[in-house]
């Protein structure tokens, strides 16, 4: 797999010729690329460095000076960012602790350039594969965002399903949130939930947002719900006396229709019925 950016190395072994072997190998290396962002010679110079920086792999020794490799693979694993673990020894005998720490891979020396290769297309994969949960996890809570309105009733904070919604009314200074049982009081406007409810929610007049699966029936009503603002002549009409409602359903109750949403609500309901 193809990154589109190489992978960030950083190399941990004592041996300055060892780093740079692997430096001259991972230069070699070109699907997917890697480049060395910082070297270290012990395990507590890797962990000072990692505190402050970021990388994607560790290629790391086993034995050195002080802390093992070992024990540094196992204090990676609290790490924030986890980064890949691929040892790089002499000694073969450590492989199975290796894994058992999670390490993507085990080369020993003198590391061919085609097993470093694959120990990186490892990595890749594993960068791809977490990415992608990343991102559906965010999707998903992006969902769950979108499925329900926050409100705060008496002191407590609810989470409404949209689902249960049938209408939102403007009135005065505040919003009214009506499902089939309860109305409650919120806070904002009409013109602010109106683009995030678009795909459900209907504008039938400057005052209401009416969920769409909610809209039962359109008739001529004498006009008995004008909103703040809205002037009789443009829901009367020409027709004084008539003009358009929605029964909702649930409630059976009528909301006015602006004449100009008039059109939207039929189609609506031609939606519906489909």
């Amino acid at each position: 797999m193809t990154l589109s950016a190489p992978l960030k190395v950083l190399l941990v072994d004592d041996e300055p010729l060892a780093r740079l072997r692997l430096r001259s190998l991972l230069e070699a290396c070109a699907e997917p690329g890697a480049q060395v962002v910082a070297e270290a010679g012990t395990a507590s110079q890797a962990q000072s460095w990692l505190r402050e920086h970021g990388c994607d792999l560790v290629l790391l020794d086993v034995e050195m000076p002080g802390s093992s490799g070992l024990q540094l693979a196992d204090a990676l694993r609290e790490h924030p960012q986890q980064p890949a673990v691929v040892f790089v020894t002499a000694h073969a005998e450590h492989a199975l602790r290796a894994y058992e720490l999670d390490a993507m891979d085990y080369l020993t020396k003198p590391v061919r350039r085609e097993r470093l290769q694959a120990a990186l297309q490892r990595v890749a994969q594993r960068l791809a594969e977490r990415a992608a949960a990343h991102s559906f996890s965010g999707s998903r809570q992006e969902q769950v965002e979108a499925d329900f309105v926050t409100i705060t009733d008496r002191g407590r904070l609810l989470r409404v399903p949209l689902a249960e919604v049938l209408y939102f009314k403007a009135e005065l200074k505040y919003l009214t949130l009506r499902t089939a049982t309860q109305i409650y009081v919120m806070d904002g406007s009409l013109s602010e939930l109106e683009p995030r409810l678009a795909a459900r929610f209907l504008r039938v007049h400057r005052n209401a947002l009416v969920a769409k699966s909610a809209v039962r029936e359109l008739e001529r009503h004498a006009p008995t719900d004008i909103g703040e603002g809205e002037a009789a002549s443009e829901v009367l009409g020409a027709e004084v006396g008539e003009g358009w409602a929605v029964r909702v359903a649930g409630v059976n109750e009528w909301l006015t229709v602006s004449r100009r949403q008039v059109a939207a609500v039929r189609d609506a309901l031609a939606g519906n019925a489909a």
